[in-house]
């Protein structure tokens, strides 16, 4: 029985009070927001996934912390045992200390809280600072000789230092995120202040358990309570995306100069009232001292490496300042540059890319730019260590080399044949020329330009040395600019007619319409140079124009006067681009009566260059009016064999280079000639040799099988009134006899053979078949102004 009463006597049975069971079921009522963040981590990714998480973490780690210590006060009765409940109180502290911490780490953690890593551990260190001026300024009002809580200062419970540092961090870090957090801030603000909250509890629940104050362990619950369930509120509030902006300089940074008035004013107070620092004091101000090293130490090390950036997007966009984006070259700056810097002897290479713009017109922007970003490859793959190459704009380029005058001049007719090569883009080929202009001595940026103005203006596709008369030229060329917009409304252009014979009885059968312009003050301006003028200031769409109609107009005059031929006007490339060319055709053919098969529209090579594709789309628009196509200058160099399987052209004719240079080199004609012309007649495409100038030239283009002849032996371009006065002398008195049938032989008529001329000296007889377009039983001049299809027109 003695036993049994030493037992009781030992283990007390403590009654809960009302208040502490008040503070128990506060506890619990803080579970569903933990629980809730809990989910919204799971429910998250990337950087919100893991603040959410910490703050779940934390707010189960306090709770549980408050929990286990209010539940082991109630059963073990601590109010009888101050050195139990000083313990008790200790692990409760830390508990909810470390609960606290996570708290605060998931706050710095949250999306806009901060920037990164980095700027998260500035705030930390701002809220440092901030958190311990509280703390410093704390320790004087409670301390000797202030003791503003009187007899109520809790020196008996150091284990509420712990809880107590984590408040005054919470609340220095509420400030920092209040400023420095990104917009709209409130939502990260309001965590950290239920944060603080949970931290206020921890650290009164602390002191309850301490003193054995059932008030503060109720105060305690509903305190932890509302921090959990603000945490919870404002994450919810907050769970959206976050848009950072913020300051790269972080301005507004008053926050740690009050801080450090506080603490020196506060330091003042104590020491004047006869205070000395102890522990808690020496710990304050090393903090705040060592916050404020650390926090300088990592402004200085933001401002370098900002610097750093600053000079290294410095640098960057200088050099994009002086680089072509599309090509990687110089640009203009980037050329002056290296004009600049240059030493020795230097030559400059001015490029222009011939009919570039007919490719943006008719394949796209993106094709063109490809284009040129090509050139810019074929440019660097072509230059020696030291060259520079440049794009100067558009499809003008340069390239500054190290050398004199001659060396220039070499790379510059390498580069021409580089740049001449044809273009694999999107799926098919693009033919371009280039014009090239070498300067080696003055300015040489004006004299290069001018040079490639010059070589332009020479025909293109040529290298051109800079010489002192180009100025003049050039000068020329601007007052033909000026002077040639006026040129129709002053009645100054006119047309002249070429005649188009018919071989070998060399009857006129159609005509050539040619423009010249005569200047009252300038005189005779040849058109090799004022057309090139017309394409490059955009007045050849008006010049053509009038020329279309004044040549239906003089087309329709003969025909009124019984005169049966056919006229030809030159097709320019910009006018066949233009969408509705094919309908201002059409318009002036009717306007004037003119039956569509008399007009022949010719198209230069040239055209052939840049868009196989929409070439053969816009001339099939203008066949379908019922006009000829004719392939001028075939053999310049631009189209192939090949490609004229699928041109819609119904005349093909001859560049006098391949009727006239071949006799300057060789004394006698080459097959080319033969060649042509059996190739066109296989195709279907009736052959006109133009520039022919002597009877060889003629013999020549006969013994071929050509059957139309255009050149100086026949008559130059002369008036309409001359060339209508040679159509009077042919015409015959009586009435014109239909023209005889093209014999058509048998299939099983006999071959017979044909000599052909293989070159100087050399001939071959061939067998003709019956089906061959060459076997015909006589040969005889027929009325080629009467026939209409393209086959028949003009054979003779």
């Amino acid at each position: 029985m003695s036993e049994s009463k030493k037992i009781g006597h030992s283990v007390s049975v403590h009654s809960p009070s009302g208040m502490d069971l008040a503070g128990l079921v506060g506890l619990l009522v803080a579970v569903p927001a933990v629980a809730y963040l809990a989910r919204s981590g799971h429910r998250h990714t990337g950087a919100a996934r893991r603040a959410h998480l910490l703050l779940a973490a934390g707010g189960a780690l306090v709770t549980a912390a408050a929990l286990a210590g209010l539940v082991t006060a109630l059963i073990t009765g601590h109010h009888h045992s101050p050195g139990h409940a000083q313990a008790l109180a200790t692990a409760v502290a830390t508990g909810t200390a470390i609960g606290v911490v996570a708290l605060l780490a998931g706050t710095v953690a949250l999306p806009g809280a901060a920037r990164g890593p980095a700027a998260a551990l500035r705030h930390v260190l701002d809220g440092l600072v901030i958190a311990a001026a509280i703390w410093f300024v704390g320790w004087v009002l409670v301390s000797r000789p202030t003791r503003i809580l009187g007899d109520a200062t809790p020196y008996r419970c150091p284990a509420i230092l712990v809880p107590a540092v984590l408040v005054v961090l919470s609340l220095g870090l509420t400030a920092v995120l209040a400023l420095h957090a990104h917009r709209p801030r409130r939502h990260t603000v309001r965590v950290s202040a239920g944060v603080g909250l949970v931290a206020v509890a921890a650290n009164v629940l602390a002191v309850g358990i301490c003193r054995g104050n059932d008030g503060f362990t109720l105060a305690s619950g509903l305190l932890l309570t509302a921090g959990l369930a603000v945490v919870a509120w404002a994450v919810r509030a907050a769970d959206r995306p976050v848009q950072v902006t913020g300051d790269v300089l972080e301005r507004g940074g008053a926050y740690a100069v009050f801080p450090m008035l506080a603490l020196l004013s506060a330091l003042g107070h104590h020491l004047a009232m006869g205070g000395t620092l102890d522990a808690a004091g020496y710990f304050g101000a090393a903090v705040v001292g060592l916050a404020l090293v650390a926090r300088q130490y990592l402004a200085l090390d933001d401002v370098r490496r900002y610097t750093l950036r600053l000079r290294q997007s410095e640098a960057h966009f200088r050099e994009l300042a002086h680089t072509d984006p599309l090509t990687g070259l110089a640009n203009r700056r980037g050329l002056q540059r290296a004009l600049r810097s240059s030493t020795g002897a230097a030559a400059l290479i001015g490029i222009d890319m011939d009919g570039f713009k007919t490719v943006n017109d008719m394949r796209g922007h993106d094709v063109g730019d490809a284009v040129l970003a090509e050139v810019g490859a074929r440019l660097r793959r072509n230059l020696l260590s030291g060259d520079v190459a440049a794009r100067l704009g558009g499809d003008e380029f340069a390239v500054l080399m190290r050398g004199d005058a001659d060396e220039a001049v070499l790379t510059a007719h390498r580069l021409l044949a580089v740049l001449g090569e044809p273009y694999e883009v999107d799926g098919g080929s693009i033919f371009l020329s280039a014009s090239l202009g070498v300067a080696a001595t003055g300015e040489l940026l004006h004299d290069a330009d001018l040079a490639l103005r010059y070589a332009k203006q020479r025909g293109k596709n040529r290298v051109e040395r800079y010489q002192a008369g180009y100025d003049e030229v050039l000068r020329r060329r601007g007052t033909l600019t000026g002077e040639l917009r006026h040129a129709i409304d002053r009645g100054q252009l006119s047309l002249v007619f070429q005649p188009v014979v018919a071989l070998p009885s060399m009857r006129p059968v159609g005509a050539e319409a040619l423009l010249r312009w005569t200047h009252p003050d300038l005189g005779r301006v040849p058109p090799v140079e004022f057309i090139p003028v017309a394409e490059e200031s955009g007045l050849i769409n008006r010049i053509g124009a009038w020329v279309l109609e004044q040549a239906c107009k003089q087309l329709a005059e003969w025909r009124a006067k019984g005169h049966d031929v056919w006229l030809s006007v030159n097709l320019s490339p910009k006018e066949l681009h233009n969408s509705d060319y094919a309908a201002q055709v059409a318009d002036v053919l009717a306007e004037y009566g003119v039956p569509p098969q008399r007009l022949v529209l010719e198209v230069t090579e040239h055209a052939v260059a840049t868009d196989m594709e929409e070439l053969v789309r816009r001339l099939a628009e203008l066949r379908k009016t019922g006009v000829r196509i004719a392939l001028d200058d075939f053999g310049a160099g631009y189209s192939s064999l090949g490609q004229l399987r699928t041109l819609p052209v119904d005349i093909l004719k001859i560049d006098h280079a391949l009727v006239a240079e071949p006799e300057s080199r060789t004394g006698t004609a080459a097959p080319l000639v033969d060649v042509v012309v059996r190739l066109g007649h296989r195709l279907g495409l009736e052959v006109l040799a133009e520039g022919i100038g002597t009877k060889d030239q003629r013999k020549i283009v006969e013994e071929a099988g050509c059957r139309l002849g255009q050149g100086s032996l026949f008559g130059w371009g002369v008036p309409a009134e001359h060339f209508e006065s040679r159509l009077r002398t042919l015409r015959p008195a009586g009435p014109r006899p239909l023209p005889a049938p093209r014999a058509t032989p048998p299939n099983d008529a006999p071959a017979r053979s044909q000599v052909v001329r293989l070159g100087p000296g050399m001939r071959q007889v061939r067998a003709l078949l019956p089906s061959d377009p060459d076997f015909v039983t006589t040969r005889g001049d027929q009325n080629v102004g009467s026939v209409d299809s393209g086959r028949e027109m003009g054979q003779g």
